[in-house]
């Protein structure tokens, strides 16, 4: 943690998930039954959850924006690097597919990072690798990502909006929008979306993602499709983290690849023509050696940066004060609306800063960045 002197803005980094899914940090959250049951008298089936507040004790000490830039800078093996390394348009492919798979994270049931407030920023850098992240939007929550790595001609954006609904035994959040990948150098553009979190309560808690996600590039022809899914709903069938789909060609829907596997494990790519396999995916290498961001720049870093917005929370929570949490928590939100009340009796609409948004014509949201390279940030992820 640190602090800097002239305005007092604490910055708290914590480590990033492991790949069982535990809190690295030093904290530990109320009873299970107690919080399922909190949450059970809060909502009702059919409820829309898009503005619904936890307490702290259910808030893991990061925000969704501190999450999300964890899975683009944050693993052990740089998977998307590799992506623009092979001169084989189907071995680029396959690497893209991989490094999709590496983008999610085991998550703990009964504990979720916090909400991000309007204009939240998180800018980290790893070597050349410089990743912006910023809350365009509160109600809906949309977060936008522009990523960029001028040294190995990569481009990373992506545009989230998550939609949770309560269903009585469990909470599926979809999460609109789509991502891009960019390799700059080959005029390729992978277009993905992203697959569903469901929670479970009953009859076994616990969290997975759940979904189709669907990769395309037209520029080479390729497309994948990818099945992710949980255990039935008593938990006695279907394969835990599992993935299954297929690699073909967008023209003739012929069939290039059978992909299997578990997101958590390895993921296999069987050859349709030699019937040979290969693993194109192991989670140990993503998830080993992981390290925690730290600050290079201290009077680089802004105000609304996830680490110095809701610092105060998260240091509470860790030492589990959970009063002095509560009172944080509720003192940025506060701040939120003190300053949402001043906007709205100006009329002064708020405009992101490091992107330009519209919405489409079906609800969703598209935004792009609104400079061509991502500068270097004051936070940065070691590499030794």
């Amino acid at each position: 943690m640190l602090r800097r002197s002239e305005n007092e803005i604490k910055i708290v980094l914590t480590r990033p998930l492991s790949l069982n899914g535990e809190l690295e940090v030093d904290y530990k959250a109320p009873n299970l039954i107690h919080r399922i049951l909190s949450l059970f008298k809060s909502v009702r089936p059919g409820s829309d959850l898009t503005h619904f507040k936890l307490p702290p004790q259910f808030n893991v000490p990061k925000s969704h924006l501190q999450c999300y830039g964890e899975t683009v800078y944050c693993n052990g093996s740089d998977m998307l690097r590799r992506c623009n390394q092979a001169d084989n348009s189907l071995d680029r492919f396959m690497s893209v597919v991989a490094w999709s798979i590496s983008t999610l994270r085991p998550l703990v049931f009964g504990v979720a990072p916090y909400n991000p407030i309007l204009g939240e920023t998180h800018h980290v850098s790893r070597a050349t690798l410089n990743v912006l992240l910023e809350q365009i939007s509160h109600h809906p929550p949309v977060s936008a990502l522009h990523a960029t790595d001028e040294e190995h001609n990569i481009e990373l954006v992506w545009c989230h909006q998550c939609a949770p609904n309560f269903n009585g035994a469990w909470v599926e959040t979809e999460v609109r929008g789509k991502r891009q990948l960019k390799l700059l150098s080959r005029g390729e553009t992978y277009e993905m979306n992203s697959p569903n979190l469901l929670i479970k309560f009953l009859p076994l808690p616990g969290v997975d993602w759940t979904g189709n996600v669907t990769i395309s590039c037209k520029e080479n022809g390729l497309e994948a499709e990818l099945r992710y899914g949980p255990k039935s709903f008593f938990g006695l069938r279907g394969s835990h983290r599992s993935v299954k789909g297929k690699v073909y060609e967008t023209a003739t829907k012929r069939t290039l690849f059978q992909l299997n596997g578990h997101w958590d494990r390895t993921v296999t790519a069987k050859d349709n023509n030699s019937g040979k396999s290969r693993v194109i995916y192991n989670a140990e290498e993503v998830f080993s050696g992981m390290k925690t961001p730290v600050v290079n720049d201290l009077k680089g870093v802004r105000s609304t940066e996830s680490a110095a917005v809701w610092s105060e929370l998260s240091e509470a929570i860790m030492s589990q004060n959970w009063e002095k949490a509560k009172e944080a928590k509720n003192a940025v939100e506060g701040k939120q609306r003190e300053v949402l009340r001043e906007r709205e009796l100006k009329g002064t609409p708020w405009v992101p800063q490091h992107f330009s948004v519209t919405c489409t014509k079906d609800g969703g949201w598209e935004c792009s960045p609104i400079q061509q390279w991502v500068p270097p940030a004051p936070i940065v992820l070691p590499l030794s």
